[in-house]
C-alpha cells in the first residue's frame, strides 16, 4: 500500500509540473478553444535532438501580433518597438500538446516541434538566444507568440526548444535571453550611405612584380579606383583603394569577383 501511495503521489506531482508549464498563447484566448484542459508533453514525440535552431533573418513585424498595448488577467503590457540591445533574465517554462496546432498571437500555427517561443513584450516575430543558467545550454528561437502570463516567468519555449536546453523534466528553468537584432534592408542601406570610413580591397598577391604592375594599371583604368602595390615577405600585394564608402567598396568587390578575381577580399577600414 505504501509503495502504491508513493507512486500515485509521484504521478500527481508530475502532472502538476506539466500543467504549470502551460501559458496562454494569445492575450484573448479562452480555455474552451482548446481540446485539452491542461497542457502536457506529447505522448509519442519525434526525435527533436536534430531540430536546428531558428535561423535569424530580417522579418517585418506583423500587424496582428503587435498591438501596442494589451491586457491579460487585469495586467497591461506594452509591446516594444525594437529588439535592439534587449536582454533579460528570469524564469522560463514550456508549452506543448494543449496549444499544438492552434494559432499563435502572430496568426501562425503553433508547432511544438519547431524552435519557437512566446514573450509578453518583444515584437513579433523576433529572434532570441536563450541560455539555461543551470547547464549553460543554448538555443536560438523565433518568438511568434504572447506569454507566459505567470508571475516570474519571462519566456515560454516550445517543446523542442525546452528539450534542447535540458529543462523538460523540471518544467521551468532560470534563463537569460538576448535578442538577435537584424536591421531592415532600408536601415542597412542608410547606414552604408552614412559610413565615412576608408576601405581597401586586396585583389591578388604574387612574386611577379611585372605582372602585378600591369594588372594594377588595368584595374585602375577599369574601375576608376586608385591601385597600389605593397611588398611583404617576398610577395607583392595589389590593392585597390582608398574607397570612401562601404557600399561602393562592396560594389567594386562584387564586380572584381565576377571579372575573374575570386580571391579578392575587403581589408579592415583605415581611418
Amino acid at each position: 500500500m505504501l509503495k502504491k501511495s508513493l507512486i500515485s503521489l509521484a504521478v500527481v506531482g508530475l502532472c502538476g509540473a506539466l500543467a504549470a508549464c502551460s501559458s496562454s498563447p494569445t492575450p484573448t484566448s479562452q480555455d474552451d478553444r482548446y481540446q485539452l484542459k491542461d497542457d502536457r508533453a506529447p505522448k509519442s514525440a519525434p526525435d527533436v535532438s536534430k531540430v536546428e535552431d531558428a535561423h535569424p533573418k530580417y522579418e517585418p513585424y506583423s500587424r496582428q501580433g503587435n498591438q501596442q498595448n494589451y491586457t491579460v488577467r487585469g495586467k497591461s503590457y506594452q509591446v516594444m518597438s525594437s529588439t535592439k540591445g534587449f536582454k533579460q533574465t528570469g524564469g522560463a517554462s514550456w508549452y506543448g500538446s494543449k496549444f499544438h496546432g492552434h494559432l499563435t498571437s502572430n496568426g501562425e500555427t503553433y508547432d511544438m516541434y519547431s524552435m519557437s517561443a512566446a514573450h509578453k513584450t518583444l515584437p513579433l516575430p523576433s529572434y532570441v538566444r536563450v541560455t539555461n543558467e543551470a547547464n549553460n545550454k543554448q538555443v536560438i528561437v523565433r518568438v511568434n507568440d504572447r506569454g507566459p502570463f505567470h508571475e516570474g516567468r519571462i519566456i515560454d519555449l516550445s517543446y523542442a526548444a525546452a528539450y534542447k536546453i535540458g529543462m523538460l523534466q523540471q518544467g521551468t528553468a532560470k534563463v537569460s535571453i538576448e535578442a538577435i537584432h537584424i536591421e531592415s534592408p532600408e536601415s542597412m542601406a542608410l547606414d552604408e550611405l552614412k559610413d565615412s570610413s576608408v576601405h581597401f580591397i586586396q585583389v591578388v598577391a604574387s612574386k611577379d612584380l611585372l605582372r602585378i604592375n600591369v594588372l594594377a594599371k588595368e584595374l585602375e583604368q577599369k574601375y576608376q579606383v586608385p591601385a597600389k602595390v605593397e611588398a611583404a615577405n617576398g610577395f607583392y600585394r595589389l590593392q585597390l583603394g582608398p574607397i570612401g564608402q562601404r557600399y561602393l567598396a562592396n560594389k567594386v568587390l562584387v564586380q572584381l569577383k565576377q571579372d575573374g578575381h575570386p580571391n579578392s577580399y575587403m581589408m579592415y577600414p583605415k581611418k
